[in-house]
């Protein structure tokens, strides 16, 4: 691609309906000083600054996609509390749509509470329920995906499982069956309790650590050769159509039928990890849904992932400078 096929490339991303379904939280951050030591305990006394509150897990996903302009929609539960609250707000403000997001009575709102002092994580603390939905939740969400999936009728849905019980195994065949019904591409970004349960699906996105867990394979080499084997076993328990395993600082491999490769990553400062992945499966997602090419998907979802990671923080992508370093790392100059 050269430079004016990307410019019509990332338009062509305004014309995108991308579903998001999963766990939702909050990430919130407290910045401080730490000038001394507790005469209490042996901790750090964080004078604290600042106070912000981010939208993360399944809504960092959705807030990727809305910052390169598609279209999204979020498919979740929260608790019936002030964070929930505070999280839809979040949420509206992004222009994502919150309409098939239902408030539970017997859960609270996941909130991630982060302390940083000067660049650093000090401690984290976190409210949750990682229960999975009971009976009646579960067909609350799956009856609200349907609504989403008949009404909207999206291009893509990304299902974002962080563990925390919204994505349940009934509801995971629920919502593939009720995509293949409608001719919705389907990518997931699995976690350890539902691993094998997402069978069918377009686009399947564990990180290497995840795949080697669920595969109880030992040791920490990474080749081709390698990665292949991995694959076959993936396909054999999921039947799925690529493999998209994220490999950290070496990079991504991609594999289908008909092609494969291990793409390094580019060298990048980087600040803090946190959220790289939302933005990996995001940027693969809305790409390929955009231009069904796998290596562009994952060389851009590569290069987008070493992007976040410059900055401190769960943030998004930031389309233009995306677009930029497209255009600088990947696009072909014309003679």
């Amino acid at each position: 691609m050269n430079a004016a096929e990307f410019d019509k490339l990332f338009e062509s991303f305004s014309f995108l309906k991308i579903g998001v379904i999963g766990d939702v939280m909050l990430d919130t951050y407290w910045w401080g000083i730490v000038e001394r030591i507790s005469p209490e305990a042996p901790v750090p006394v964080v004078a604290v600054s600042n106070k912000e509150q981010r939208i993360g897990g399944a809504g960092n996903v959705a807030i990727n996609v809305a910052s390169l302009g598609a279209c999204v929609s979020i498919i979740s539960v929260t608790g019936n509390d002030d964070e929930g609250s505070q999280l839809i707000t979040l949420l509206n403000q992004n222009n994502i749509n919150t309409d098939y997001i239902y408030k539970s009575e017997d859960r609270i709102t996941t909130n991630k509470i982060r302390i940083i002092s000067r660049n650093q994580h000090m401690m984290r603390l976190d409210a949750e329920v990682t229960t999975s939905l009971n009976s009646s939740e579960e067909e609350k969400l799956i009856k609200a995906f349907t609504k989403y999936a008949t009404e909207e009728k999206p291009q893509l849905v990304i299902l974002e499982d962080y563990n925390k019980g919204v994505l349940t195994e009934k509801g995971i065949n629920e919502i593939i069956s009720i995509c293949k019904q409608h001719n919705i591409l389907t990518a997931v970004d699995p976690k350890r309790k539902n691993f094998f349960a997402y069978k069918g699906v377009d686009i399947f996105k564990p990180n290497l650590h995840e795949v080697k867990e669920s595969l109880n394979i030992l040791g920490n080499k990474v080749s081709q050769e390698i990665l292949e084997d991995m694959n076959k076993h993936l396909k054999e328990k999921l039947h799925h159509a690529i493999s998209f395993i994220t490999l950290s600082e070496k990079g991504v491999y991609y594999e289908s039928d008909n092609e494969k490769a291990i793409i390094p990553t580019h060298i990048r400062s980087i600040a803090d990890v946190s959220g790289a992945g939302d933005t990996v499966i995001a940027v693969a997602s809305v790409v390929f849904a955009a231009s069904k090419n796998i290596r562009l998907m994952a060389e851009m979802a590569n290069i987008a992932g070493g992007l976040v990671c410059e900055e401190v923080g769960t943030v998004a992508i930031n389309k233009n400078k995306l677009l930029a370093e497209c255009k600088h790392l990947l696009a072909v100059k014309s003679l």
